[in-house]
């Protein structure tokens, strides 16, 4: 079967269609970021729980997050993306059957080393709309200095249970092919309500996931039916990070919604964390 180029679902929507408009808004965002936080200075990173928002709502947030992986050493072979399935097409998991993405910014080989280990389906239609990892393509060519692969990774299944064997799946063949990596998460928290009672909401998400307790974190956004909408990406990280770090820590590094853009009663809500090894 002949690989091919998977051409981007939402530039022009999420982020600007042009090369030179992306990168004077990538720039923009870059002079506006903040220092690396203390705790996280120097240490070993995992990766990032990250917003996938239209950039002028979220990418302020994000932006944080890979200031500190561009400085990280060893720079990443290969950047994990995992993302919810919004539409709902292909299996339960998916990862892609193209040779590359291409964004504005040019062209990105997906990591096909990782495939015969993971045993997953191949499934183009899961990822040929969605959003929720394009976005993240055009920030990593902005800031990793060294050429780079991706492994976009859908889930339409969000359990528990999925998220331990997508975890250990993923460590595993991380270990065969003694490859260099960083994992996104790819989610936004709380949708379409207000400022104040997404900020409740999602603050019952976020304890679990400092407690590092991924069946909290499920049963609180089912019991209080939180639309975090990417929550099987954050619990694969959280299992990749219980199971592959001695002491892992997580570091909120930009939180807002929304109506900071345009302000509204009925907001989403971002949240972008970096998870790392603690001393």
């Amino acid at each position: 079967m002949e690989l091919k180029t998977r051409e981007p679902a939402v530039s022009g929507k999420f982020y600007p269609g042009y090369k030179e408009d992306l990168i004077a808004m990538i720039q923009k965002l870059a002079k506006r970021m903040v220092p690396v936080p203390a705790e996280v200075s120097g240490k070993t990173i995992l990766g990032g729980i990250l917003p996938h928002a239209g950039y002028i709502y979220s990418a302020h947030h994000a932006t944080p997050f890979f200031q500190i992986l561009s400085e990280h050493q060893p720079a990443p072979d290969t950047v994990v993306i995992l993302c919810p399935n919004h539409y709902g097409y292909g299996p339960p998991l998916a990862l892609d059957s193209n040779r590359s993405w291409k964004t504005p910014l040019g062209k990105v080989d997906l990591d096909h080393e990782f495939y015969p280990h993971l045993n997953l389906d191949i499934a183009p239609e899961a990822h040929q709309l969605e959003h929720s990892a394009e976005v993240m393509l055009p920030l990593l060519q902005f800031f990793l200095k060294k050429p780079f692969t991706i492994l976009p990774l859908s889930m339409r299944d969000q359990t528990p249970q999925t998220a331990l064997l997508l975890a250990k799946k993923i460590l595993k063949a991380i270990e065969k092919l003694n490859k260099k990596i960083a994992v996104i998460a790819s989610s936004d928290f709380s949708h379409y309500i207000s400022p104040d009672e997404g900020k409740a909401l999602d603050d019952k998400v976020l304890e679990k996931i400092r407690e590092w307790d991924t069946e909290g974190v499920f049963t609180a956004i089912c019991q209080d039916d939180i639309s975090v909408c990417g929550f099987g990406p954050i619990m694969t990280l959280m299992e990749m990070a219980k199971h592959s770090m001695k002491n892992p820590g997580i570091e909120i590094l930009s939180r807002g919604h929304s109506g900071e853009t345009y302000p509204s009663t009925e907001v989403v809500h971002y949240i972008s964390a970096v998870v790392y090894e603690k001393n």
